[in-house]
């Protein structure tokens, strides 16, 4: 069974220096039917205009991914962590018992469009982390390159739950297929261009939740970047 979520029906948030688009409930925007997808709390694609971003606020009890799609995003929190975050990265953040932090668009002169994504962890009150790594590009072109599970397999970031997330970049007329345990669910977000997922149709800010699908088929109608997330 797969479960469109159109990215034209997506919640909204803007002000004069962001424009968020919300594929679940989130801050003001609740749709009771959108509200998370197992343990995938949180899908928020964002644009912040140049020098401008969000200022100190506080997480707990939430892993939370930040994924550069293009430009460039500064960190800083209360455990240390800092960085600037660039297309083909992934930054972790498993807030636990409790993080402070910022995100700014570092460019004075380009804005910066990124993904913000939360997991509910598998306990709570769990250290602060901070964690950052690189895929390039030739690892995630033309294959599912996984990017973060629990154990950090394959090089990819650790998250505190049972998910598997994984990134790809296709060319058009390129085919990928996942196998999907017969108890597990999957989510896929499309970021860039358009996909069939087992025939049917995703574009760019489209998502779709999977269940009682045992084969992932994808083929790129046109170049297209993607993630794909397997949950329990």
């Amino acid at each position: 069974m797969i479960t469109l979520r159109p990215a034209r029906e997506r919640g909204k948030t803007r002000t004069s220096w962001l424009d968020s688009n919300h594929t679940f409930s989130f801050n003001r925007y609740y749709d009771p039917s959108w509200s998370g997808f197992r343990d995938l709390l949180v899908i928020n694609e964002d644009f912040v205009a140049p020098g401008k971003g969000f200022g100190t606020h506080s997480h707990d009890n939430m892993e939370i991914l930040s994924y550069v799609v293009e430009g460039a995003l500064e960190h800083k929190d209360s455990t240390g962590g800092r960085g600037v975050l660039r297309p083909n990265e992934l930054q972790r953040m498993t807030t636990g018992t409790g993080v402070s932090h910022s995100e700014f668009n570092s460019s004075s002169t380009a804005p910066v469009h990124f993904l913000q994504i939360w997991i509910i962890p598998d306990h709570n009150e769990l250290k602060p982390e901070y964690e950052q790594r690189l895929f390039p590009e030739n690892e995630r072109r033309g294959r599912l390159r996984l990017i973060a599970s629990r154990e950090g397999a394959d090089g990819s970031v650790s998250i505190h739950q049972n998910v598997k997330v994984y990134d790809a970049l296709m060319s058009a007329g390129d085919k990928l297929s996942y196998s999907l345990g017969g108890d597990r669910h999957a989510w896929v977000q499309v970021i860039k261009g358009g996909v069939a997922l087992n025939g049917t149709p995703l574009g760019a800010g489209d998502g779709a939740a999977i269940s009682e699908e045992s084969e992932l088929l994808l083929r790129a109608e046109h170049d297209a970047e993607l993630l794909l997330f397997d949950l329990a």
